[in-house]
């Protein structure tokens, strides 16, 4: 998890609801065949994150990766195509949406 507190302000990059956070990337980027500059996570559920800690085996990052995948709709490839930049800002979305702050 980041260790950046984003609890005072958004980036412009960022839009967070409770039901979704809207992250949008650096650069155009391809995801399902599609070049995008925007991806949304949904919120996720207690059965999203059981499927994603099962299916990674204990690989931390392989379970970020499902996860993500899940909630973007996005396939693993591509969220491993991504610049970092661009992943650490789907991180921090779903790390903001996932505080229970009364967005």
């Amino acid at each position: 998890m980041p260790d950046t507190d984003y609890s005072e302000s958004t980036p412009t990059w960022l839009s967070v609801t409770t039901d979704n956070v809207l992250v949008t990337f650096s650069c155009p980027t391809v995801i399902n065949g599609v070049t995008v500059d925007k991806l949304t996570l949904r919120s996720p559920t207690v059965r999203d994150v059981r499927s994603a800690n099962r299916d990674a085996g204990g690989d931390d990052e392989q379970r970020e990766l499902l996860l993500f995948a899940e909630l973007s709709g996005a396939p693993v490839a591509d969220l491993e195509g991504l610049k970092l930049v661009d992943f650490n800002r789907l991180q921090a979305g779903y790390f903001r949406m996932d505080q229970d702050n009364g967005v």
